[in-house]
């Protein structure tokens, strides 16, 4: 059963993974990966119902780690794709203050919601101590004055709990996603482990070509063993770089259409590196 529910997010990585190929712009790729996300939840539901947890470990594993990464990205998913569907343009003055708003709603959220409660700062800290009061089924309490929330909660499938670690999950990614959509390259200047500055460095070739390495430095699991996505990578080296991409999803798709050569920059890196080599021969 253990392998079962490593597989379920295993899956999702792939499948974020594909669709991020695939899809030419978020609302597509938020849309898809809410339908998926939505069917292993549900698949999850009737496996743990028919199966049941072999012990308590596994139970409590499941609510406090499994089905959290599930809904969490699924609240996620389902947000951003909201949010691209209601925006009213796609630049501009209007466009930064939509997802500005969109950004402080977020924070008052937090703040009203889960920054304060005694069970974030659990959570957050990493004690295990209470784990069998929340992450096991039965045990919810509604003596200790928790939300209405409770009374719409399935309590074959849900300890209460595991939704506001889904939440959490959830609002930290939607904060990385509206801070990127608001600002995505005018960052704090990075600075290496030695102190140098990094402000002079700065992109050279085509925007394509840092394009196919953002493609191929994720497909290749070369960063973060794969499980870094296209858009977190693409910020980090935009920042780096101090360039903007705009939609690399789309100009990606364009590339695997052009005539020719699909990989030219790849294949110039290599060629450039061997070059190199065989000087020093």
């Amino acid at each position: 059963m253990q392998s079962t529910y490593k597989d379920a997010l295993y899956s999702i990585l792939k499948k974020e993974q594909e669709i991020s190929l695939e899809s030419a712009h978020v609302i597509d790729e938020s849309y898809r990966m809410t339908i998926f996300l939505q069917d292993l939840l549900a698949n999850m539901k009737r496996y743990v119902t028919e199966k049941k947890f072999k012990d308590q470990n596994e139970e409590i594993e499941f609510f406090r780690v499994i089905k959290p990464q599930i809904l969490g990205k699924l609240i996620y998913y389902n947000k951003v794709y909201r949010i691209e569907t209601s925006c009213p343009v796609h630049g501009g003055k209007m466009y930064y203050e939509y997802f500005s708003v969109e950004l402080q709603q977020l924070k008052n959220e937090y703040k009203e919601h889960i920054f304060n409660s005694e069970f974030y700062r659990y959570y957050r800290s990493g004690r295990t101590d209470h784990d069998d009061d929340f992450f096991k089924l039965g045990n919810i309490n509604i003596n200790t004055g928790l939300n209405s929330f409770i009374f719409e909660v399935d309590t074959q499938f849900s300890t209460y709990y595991d939704y506001k670690v889904s939440r959490i999950i959830a609002n930290e990614l939607l904060y990385n996603y509206l801070i990127i959509k608001i600002n995505p390259v005018d960052r704090p200047n990075i600075a290496s482990t030695n102190g140098e500055s990094t402000e002079n460095l700065f992109w050279t070739e085509s925007k394509n070509s840092l394009i196919e390495l953002i493609y191929a430095l994720h497909v290749s699991g070369a960063i973060s063993h794969g499980k870094t996505g296209i858009r977190k990578i693409s910020s980090v080296l935009q920042v780096l770089f101090q360039i903007q991409l705009g939609d690399i999803h789309h100009s990606f798709h364009r590339m695997k259409d052009r005539a020719g050569n699909r990989t030219l920059f790849l294949d110039q890196l290599k060629s450039s590196v061997e070059d190199y080599m065989d000087k020093d021969l």
